[in-house]
Formats: structure tokens, sequence, C-alpha cells
């Protein structure tokens, strides 16, 4: 009786992803890939068309083994800690991003954050999982940073989440996003300085009293779309450490700097 169940399952699942594939076929025809930087045909979905890729400033190694900022010379002398990093020690222990936020890193961004563009999404989140390997390697759960309900209402989607997602889920981590509430609503960051930033963002962030036992004595993947200063991914730090949490690291998809030196 089991073998035949078995053989039933076995014939279900083949037929289900033939199913899935000629459905991705179909939808192919009548919806060809285009880039997920610029809107151009491409060959695959969510690839990137070949001026879009060249204009994606990549970060790669050497960096600061804090703040992933990434140097423009290899000193050759292995772990590095950029002169940011010791002037403004981060609350979090490590962060990592897969470009430099400007022009196509800002407009993939943007397209994700502002014109619902939800199906870039994982084409973004496979880069943040090879950018912050080394981190998801010692996660033991995501959280996504969290937006005020007014601000989700108004949206209707929170962009950390949905990078989140994806990147527990190939990773094999509890998604925790009702671990890390924002309680209050802040005024935007956008063009305020670093000190106005962390004022603006202090006891914005919690964790709920019934949450708290997801976080406790694990080592929290704090994940958002773009890394300015800081300000909101130490604010975030500082919630889930109060909360019981034995390390938070952070991955966003773009980081707003240069390189050092």
């Amino acid at each position: 009786m089991s073998t035949l169940t078995d053989h039933r399952g076995g014939a279900l699942r083949g037929a289900a992803a033939l199913w899935r594939r000629a459905r991705a076929a179909t939808l192919g025809l009548v919806y060809p890939p285009t880039c997920a930087g610029c809107g151009a045909a491409t060959a695959d979905v969510g690839a990137f068309c070949p001026a879009c890729w060249s204009g994606l400033r990549l970060i790669e190694e050497p960096l600061c083994d804090r703040l992933g900022i990434p140097f423009a010379v290899d000193l050759g002398i292995g772990r590095l800690i950029s002169p940011q990093a010791f002037a403004q020690s981060p609350v979090f222990a490590r962060s990592r991003a897969v470009a430099l936020y400007d022009d196509v890193a800002r407009g993939l961004v943007h397209r994700l954050k502002y014109e619902d563009r939800h199906d870039l999404a994982r084409p973004m989140a496979r880069m943040m999982s090879a950018a912050g390997r080394d981190l998801i390697a010692e996660a033991d759960c995501v959280v996504p940073v969290p937006l005020h309900h007014g601000r989700l209402w108004r949206r209707r989607f929170n962009q950390a989440a949905l990078l989140a997602r994806p990147i527990a889920a190939s990773a094999g981590l509890p998604f925790l996003p009702q671990a890390l509430s924002r309680r209050r609503s802040t005024r935007s960051q956008v063009g305020l300085s670093r000190a106005a930033r962390a004022e603006n963002l202090a006891g914005a962030f919690q964790v709920p009293p019934a949450c708290r036992h997801l976080v406790a004595g694990r080592r929290v993947l704090l994940i958002d779309d773009v890394r300015t200063t800081g300000a909101t991914g130490n604010a975030a730090t500082r919630a889930l450490m109060r909360a019981g949490a034995s390390s938070v690291d952070l991955l966003t998809f773009a980081l707003v700097g240069e390189p050092v030196g």
C-alpha cells in the first residue's frame, strides 16, 4: 500500500512540476522577460541587460568587516575595519550590502518601493543572499525592518519584508516579521543629518512582549532595502538586543557611500 501511495505521490509531484514549467513557458510568450533594471528585453526572468549589469556598482572584497564598506585598495592584511566603523561604531555586529546606492541600484530600490514592482524582490533577494552568505550562515532567524502601521496601510506592503521572506526561505531560516514592530511614526529620513536620523528613530522600535521568545538568545539577521547612516539598523538592533537577542547583523540591498581610500 505504501509503495502504491509513494508512486502516486511521485506522479502527482511530477505532473505539478510539468504544469509549472508549461505555465512559465506560456507566461514567457505572453509577457517576455525584461531587464530588472531598465525594462529592456532579456533572455531570463529577473536578469539584467549588459548595460544595467555593468552599471551596478557591486560591493566586493576587500571591505570593512563591521560596516561592509568596500576599500579602494587591497591592503592585504586580513580583516579590515574602516575609519567610519572606529568613529561611529554601530550597535549591530556587522553589515553587508549588494551594491553602492548609485543609478542602477537606486532605480531598483525605487521601483520596488514606490512603483509596486514586487517581481523585483526575488532577484534582489538572491543577490542579497550571495552578498550576505557569511551572515546568513551564522543566523538563527530573519527579521525585516518594519514600517509603522500607518505607512504600511498607505503603501500596502513592506519592501523589507518582500526581500526578507525569500532570503529566509532559501536559507531554511524562520521568517519573523512579527518579531519587531514600529511603535511610533517617524518623519522621513531623507535630508536629515546623522545625528538627526538617530534622534528621529530613538525608541521607534520594539519587540512585542508576546514575541520576545522568538528572538531571545538567537542570532538575528535584520533585513532592509538601503543603509544610509545606519541609524535605522542601530535603532532596530537596540530593540532586539533589549529583548534578549544574542547578536544582530544587518543585510541590505544597497549602501549609501563611497569606497574607503
